[in-house]
């Protein structure tokens, strides 16, 4: 009798149905959505203006993102975890200050050079790393800690200049805003280079990949090996640093400084995460995403300059866009409860 062999195959037979086609799809629109949004959002903006795609304003939606760009990557880093840091505004005053009273400047005769960026770098870690011990030491809710150390940063900018403003003369450190390189001002390519440094940490380092275990699961992280009060505190003192940088910028950009200098920047940073795809319960979300969602956020406020919106309907447009890409970018349907 003759027997019916089959050979055995090495490879593994993948059955697709209409519905995993459909679900697959899905992701990948939940995916790029933010990307999409901000594509659409430039068309539609460009259809109704042809100014828009002017290379100058193009520039100046460049240099508009550039500040928000660093204080959201300093952020996204924090929202990662699981956490938020609402200190940002005040931690970039006080860096914004530190600096505007070491360089060239009206308040006092003080002229150290470019080597007090470095100053008010570590100003804006120190900051962010009280956040952390504070935070993880104390117990203390993050958002908690954050809008406490953030006051705290701005009543000592507040009292540093007993409410004065600081104009900076220096030459060296206005030329940040001022020297351009490809029609861009050095800003922008220290803001690119700050995105670059945010997207190595998070792809190739162990501090990137505890942050996002941490956010997905803090129990199972820390039985994993995972110091969880360590990457904490990092983490913080981390964002810290960016907005330290921030400050150095807002510095350059505004030729002052003062304990208001990023009034408004928290907001946008924050909407910034959120659109770009990131979500608040941590585990996810990449720096590009967050250099995303910032260019809707931005372009989405130049657009509506060029249209001649009112102020006041600017605010209930980016209201209802915002809450538009965050229904694309987020999976609802897992979530049983939301909170």
């Amino acid at each position: 009798m003759n027997k019916l062999t089959v050979a055995p195959t090495r490879q593994a037979i993948r059955i697709t149905t209409p519905g995993t086609r459909f679900v697959s799809a899905q992701a990948l629109v939940r995916r790029f959505s933010p990307l999409l949004v901000l594509l659409a959002l430039g068309v539609c903006i460009g259809a109704f203006n042809h100014d828009f795609f002017d290379p100058m304003n193009l520039s100046r939606i460049a240099i508009a993102a550039a500040i928000p760009l660093t204080i959201a990557l300093g952020g996204t880093f924090v929202i990662q975890l699981g956490s938020i840091d609402l200190s940002a505004e005040g931690i970039v005053a006080v860096a914004a200050i530190t600096v505007s009273m070491l360089v060239e400047n009206s308040y006092n005769d003080n002229h150290f050079g470019l080597w007090v960026l470095a100053v008010a770098i570590g100003a804006g870690v120190v900051l962010g790393l009280a956040n952390g011990l504070l935070h993880v030491f104390l117990r203390i809710p993050s958002f908690i800690t954050t809008l406490a150390v953030g006051f705290v940063a701005s009543g000592i900018g507040t009292a540093w200049l007993s409410g004065n403003t600081i104009r900076v003369s220096d030459t060296a450190l206005r030329s940040i805003a001022i020297t351009r390189y490809l029609g861009l001002p050095l800003s922008v390519w220290i803001a690119v280079l700050v995105l670059a440094i945010a997207w190595f940490i998070y792809r190739h380092t162990l501090l990137g990949r505890h942050t996002l275990a941490i956010g997905g699961g803090e129990d199972l992280a820390r039985l994993s090996g995972v110091r969880v009060r360590r990457v904490r505190i990092v983490v913080f003192a981390l964002a810290g640093a960016f907005y330290g940088v921030a400050g150095i910028l807002a510095v350059a950009q505004y030729g002052q400084g003062h304990a208001l200098i990023a009034n408004g920047q928290l907001f946008v940073a924050i909407t910034a995460i959120v659109v770009g795809g990131t979500s608040l319960a941590g585990g996810n979300g990449t720096p590009m995403n967050t250099l995303v969602g910032t260019l809707i956020v931005v372009v989405l406020a130049n657009g509506m300059v060029l249209l001649g919106v009112p102020p006041y309907v600017q605010q209930g447009i980016q209201g209802v866009l915002i809450i538009v890409a965050v229904t694309l970018a987020l999976n609802r349907s897992r979530r049983r409860i939301v909170k």
